[in-house]
């Protein structure tokens, strides 16, 4: 019985069904990693969202954009065991010197819940409009399908960029610990709105960042850019101007207004700033210099800040971009991919234990791991290379110094993948054969 109410109760918080006083701490080590918690069930909702498109005759998602998803969740999800509450640095200093003392505990909930909402809005806001913030944020909007897997697709450096946001609410009087409680909740609310199984919710549809607000949200389409930001409530969207209901008539083309070509994570992480860096060294003036980067990510010279939506181009019709690899291939990524999910959870639980050149090395391989088998998916032709050294590298490193804490586990990982580089080593041979012979001639 403890475990069926403990799963329900994480089942809970992805709808913010929790109560305030069992979710009400003193300190910020007492708040609970309730994404962390999460965890199962966001596969168990991925499952029965498949479910229902098949029960509906859709195709919600295809494997090569889930698996893309899902690998950034295991990214974003590494990088804040570093960077948890970074974005809070400065929160505890400015609570000493606070307006307001909030007194009972329902009211000190009810305030972190309206304070973490309205900053998300703004900061989501900001990470549309300011081309720099822009740059990690479209991580989150770089999927063409549109499922729950795509509520998962951030950026590493994320969280970083919020630091500032949400300092103002400490001289408020909200308490440290409800915004971190809330900043989970809210976060893992979003989570079932990422879908197209869902209609409109009637009268919820007022007050509720719903699925069918979201979808517009992440639309390429022009009249969906720039719209809906709200976290948990829609609200904010309706007091500043942002708001826009879904249009039965026009089918929302999802991904970026300019959709790269890959489905490589570790580009599709990096690859926007770098188109910023070379959009600002384009300007002739120093103002235009810093605009590039500050102003919205569609903004030009002579143009509004961000930028003319008339010269955006129409994202309706758009083909997706659909790469095609043997199903052998596809069976090998899936299984890889959740050898990484297992190692990602096992650098979770080790995290507090390992060195620093324990973690990066930990964390290093991961990128590696999640970035290569999404590039199978591109037909990156040094893949098969990468494979046979990450797979070969991870056998010589766990037979000699382990890595999960239990024998039969290691001893498991070892032989896979062990085999895996052995069904590597022949591409790979025969790329460095062909290198080889380029040269000579």
């Amino acid at each position: 019985m403890a475990v069926l109410d403990e799963g329900l109760r994480r089942l809970g918080t992805l709808f913010y069904a929790v109560s305030p006083w069992s979710s009400s701490f003193r300190t910020v080590k007492e708040v609970p990693n309730y994404i962390n918690e999460a965890v199962p069930w966001f596969f168990v909702i991925v499952l029965v969202e498949e479910l229902c498109g098949r029960l509906q005759g859709r195709q919600l998602g295809r494997m090569c954009d889930n698996v893309t998803s899902l690998s950034h969740a295991i990214l974003y999800e590494s990088v804040k065991l570093v960077t948890r509450w970074f974005e809070m640095t400065g929160y505890l200093w400015l609570y000493e010197f606070r307006l307001l003392d909030l007194q009972s505990t329902l009211t000190t909930w009810f305030a972190g819940f309206l304070a973490a909402d309205f900053v998300y809005y703004w900061f989501h806001r900001a990470s549309h409009e300011v081309s720099l913030i822009w740059a990690w944020h479209q991580v989150h909007h770089s999927h063409e399908d549109y499922n729950v897997t795509v509520a998962l697709r951030q950026s590493m450096f994320q969280r970083l960029c919020a630091l500032g946001f949400y300092q103002p609410m400490a001289l408020l009087g909200v308490p440290l610990p409800a915004i971190c409680v809330h900043f989970q909740l809210n976060l893992l609310a979003q989570f079932v709105i990422h879908t197209e199984v869902v209609g409109r919710l009637g009268p919820l549809e007022w007050v509720l960042n719903t699925p069918s607000h979201h979808r517009v949200h992440h639309g390429a389409n022009k009249y969906c850019l720039d719209k809906n930001y709200g976290g948990f409530l829609i609200i904010w969207d309706r007091i500043f101007g942002t708001f826009q209901a879904e249009k039965e008539e026009e089918e929302i083309v999802y991904g970026l207004v300019h959709q790269p070509q890959t489905s490589n994570v570790v580009w599709l992480q990096f690859f926007y700033i770098r188109n910023i860096v070379r959009k600002a060294r384009s300007m002739s003036t120093w103002s235009d210099f810093f605009r590039a980067f500050l102003c919205g990510p569609g903004w030009l010279p002579g143009t509004p800040r961000l930028g003319d939506l008339e010269t955006f181009p129409d994202a309706r019709g758009r083909v997706k971009y659909d790469p095609q690899i043997p199903l052998w291939q596809k069976g090998y990524t899936g299984a890889h991919f959740l050898v990484a999910l297992l190692l990602q959870q096992v650098f979770t639980f080790h995290f507090e234990a390992l060195s620093w050149a324990g973690r990066v090395l930990f964390f290093g391989f991961l990128l590696v791991t999640v970035g290569n088998i999404t590039a199978m998916y591109d037909a990156w032709r040094w893949a098969p290379l990468v494979e046979v050294t990450r797979c070969a590298s991870f056998v010589a490193f766990v037979s000699t110094n382990g890595v999960s804490g239990w024998v039969g586990v290691d001893a498991g990982l070892v032989t896979w993948f062990a085999l895996s580089s052995l069904v590597w080593l022949s591409p790979s041979v025969s790329l460095i054969q062909k290198r080889l012979r380029r040269k000579v001639v």
